[in-house]
């Protein structure tokens, strides 16, 4: 079982290591629920527009200690993207050797590895109920797989070039993916049938987020735009525009009024889905941010970059709590835990690694 204090890191066989890594808070700890009164802007938050009125939480600046570490063997030369199930108890890796991985969360065992795709897996998700995955991939497929028995149960040609992220529209009835052939199509994900091709990207997508209450797709892409899509008719709702380089991350904070996108400009921008406007720009990575992902009250952003670090941002004033390093490869993808109890990060090529980071 895994103790506290302990950052578990799937990659070599059977090596140890105990390097110095700066750690946040335990999220548990650093979300304080207190109403949040204004607060000077940070240096490195530069604010476009005033944020809508909220209660976000305090955000806790007492920092973790070093954790002990343990590496496993996952075969695999790196992780583009991991998945958390609802019941929290299972994670899913995607592997640039063609594989998805299961693993255990609480024992770190790995539980099955599956296998199908003929290129890089590039993207998973797990249903709302959890018994289905869905992953995509380099092959230009999508692949539907039976959690509880690792059955493939479909194959969906989706794209003639890499189809480079697929998730669940909330209600589990959609399947949404973002391509590189410029496009975002829908499928019936009972069935496998196309319901919706949308075209408005001049170049490839790298990803897509459903917001909570399923009617709006969120997309960014190689062409430095942000684009908001009524899921229900495909129409093109709002194009956001304020990066300088491709967009890379997307998500929506859990109430569905902030919007968090990231890109190869090395910023973070919060969008207010009220007015579509820019809130503010977070300018404190030194790399392509990857990946984004909002605490399950939505008090705290956090990121991934090239540069390899994790940085927890306030989300009220757009600070930087912390930066947890450690990783020797670029932050590809990041997930919290419902509780917030538990952090996972899975790593690029040059590290390879996934890593659960446990106050």
């Amino acid at each position: 079982m895994l103790q506290r204090n302990q950052l578990v890191h799937f990659h070599s066989p059977q090596t140890y290591a105990k390097p110095q890594i700066a750690l946040l808070s335990g999220l548990c700890a650093l979300l304080i629920s207190a109403g949040c009164s204004s607060a000077p802007p940070s240096p490195t938050a530069q604010t476009e527009a005033e944020p809508p009125p909220s209660n976000i939480a305090l955000v806790s600046e007492a920092g973790w200690d070093t954790p002990a570490i343990k590496t496993l063997d996952t075969q695999s030369s790196g992780i583009w993207a991991i998945a958390l199930n609802p019941s929290q108890t299972l994670l899913a890796a995607a592997s640039n050797d063609n594989t998805v991985q299961l693993w255990d969360l609480a024992t770190g065992e790995l539980v099955q590895t599956l296998t199908g795709h003929t290129d890089a897996v590039l993207s998973v998700a797990f249903s709302p109920d959890g018994e289905q995955l869905a992953s995509s991939s380099k092959d230009q497929t999508i692949r539907q797989w039976q959690v509880d028995t690792g059955e493939l149960t479909r194959t969906i040609n989706a794209s003639t070039k890499p189809v480079r992220s697929v998730v669940f529209s909330p209600d589990g009835a959609t399947l949404i993916n973002s391509s590189w052939d410029n496009t975002i199509k829908t499928w019936d994900a009972a069935t496998g049938d196309l319901i919706t091709t949308m075209e408005g990207h001049s170049e490839g997508i790298f990803a897509v987020a459903v917001s909570p209450d399923g009617k709006t797709i969120a997309s960014v892409s190689q062409d430095q735009t942000v684009k908001l899509w009524d899921l229900a008719t495909g129409a093109i709702v709002e194009t956001l525009s304020g990066h300088t380089d491709n967009v890379r991350a997307v998500a929506f904070s859990p109430d569905g009024t902030w919007l968090a996108t990231g890109g190869a400009d090395n910023e973070i921008k919060l969008w207010d889905m009220e007015s579509k406007a820019l809130v503010r720009s977070l300018t404190d990575h030194t790399g392509h941010i990857n990946t984004v992902a909002f605490s399950p009250d939505g008090t705290a952003l956090l990121s991934g970059a090239e540069d390899k670090t994790i940085k927890l941002w306030n989300v009220e004033d757009g600070t930087v709590v912390q930066t947890l390093e450690g990783s020797t490869g670029g932050i590809n993808s990041i997930a919290i835990t419902q509780d917030s109890a538990m952090l996972v990060s899975g790593s690029g090529a040059e590290d390879g690694a996934i890593r659960i980071w446990l106050p």
